[in-house]
């Protein structure tokens, strides 16, 4: 699995390819930061846990926050650095923005401008930040437990989304009633569990659609992320993401810029490489 070192804190805008399982590791930088996957999918983690990002999203990291980068099929990452003075969100931690079509063209365009000292540059910065403004914030972070009793319930649930136990029947496992567990995924994470399983399985079901390999039916990701039919899955995923899960797929596919083809090409073998 490639592993890529991270920029120096001021190096924050770049357009690149990233392989399946591409990880970039824990970094910071000392402005904000806009990722976003043309491409693909992506998840970034903090240790306030975890945000995905399909190409109809993109993350808002503030500048300061420690984050590791995952690819989930091979992925086109456009990140924009934000100057402090600019911080069009006034936001303190990550979050998820929705990604219109003029959005998504201006992340792209600006990402893979080869000189941002440029009248030109400036403008389209602008441009951008007045488009982020308007952004609808989305409910896709999976929030990371701190109490071992939760965490061992999130950690079981982690490893298969499928399980279909009740949160009393997961509380007698990890040595936790189900009132006790009702009240900590509340006061922790800020949802109830069925919430946070279902933001679990919306996850997961992105990186399935996004993976190597045959392609799974909706059915079998359906099933693989514990939903009982595919159209209970395709309701819930287009209520999150404005979209059914096989017109996510065509979505994440061959979108390819200039900028990130050349990058695929110099990224045919696979090895640690700065990004």
């Amino acid at each position: 699995m490639p592993v890529f070192r991270h920029h120096p804190p001021h190096v924050t805008t770049i357009t690149r390819f990233l392989p399946q399982g591409a990880e970039v590791t824990p970094h910071h930088h000392d402005v904000h930061q806009i990722v976003y996957a043309g491409r693909g999918v992506l998840t970034v983690t903090t240790d306030a846990g975890s945000w995905v990002t399909p190409a109809t999203r993109a993350i808002w990291i503030p500048a300061g926050t420690v984050h590791e980068h995952r690819a989930h099929g091979d992925t086109d990452l456009h990140t924009v650095g934000v100057p402090l003075e600019a911080d069009p969100l006034g936001l303190d931690r990550p979050a998820v923005l929705a990604v219109g079509p003029l959005l998504r063209e201006l992340i792209i365009a600006y990402s893979g401008t080869g000189s941002r000292c440029t009248e030109e540059a400036r403008r389209l910065l602008a441009v951008l930040l007045d488009q982020l403004r308007h952004a609808p914030l989305q409910a896709l972070h999976l929030p990371r437990a701190r109490d071992p009793r939760l965490a061992a319930v999130c950690a079981a649930l982690r490893a298969d989304p499928a399980d279909q136990r009740p949160l009393a029947a997961l509380g007698s496992a990890a040595g936790a009633s189900e009132r006790t567990l009702a009240r900590l995924f509340r006061a922790e994470l800020g949802m109830t569990f069925p919430q946070w399983r279902t933001q679990l399985r919306l996850h997961h079901a992105l990186v399935l659609l996004t993976q190597d390999g045959p392609a799974l039916s909706v059915t079998a990701i359906a099933h693989r992320c514990g939903w009982a039919s595919a159209s209970a899955f395709i309701d819930a995923f287009r209520g999150s993401f404005g979209h059914t899960p096989g017109a996510h797929r065509a979505l994440v596919g061959p979108a390819t810029t200039p900028a990130t083809a050349a990058a695929r090409t110099r990224s045919r073998p696979r090895r640690s490489a700065s990004p």
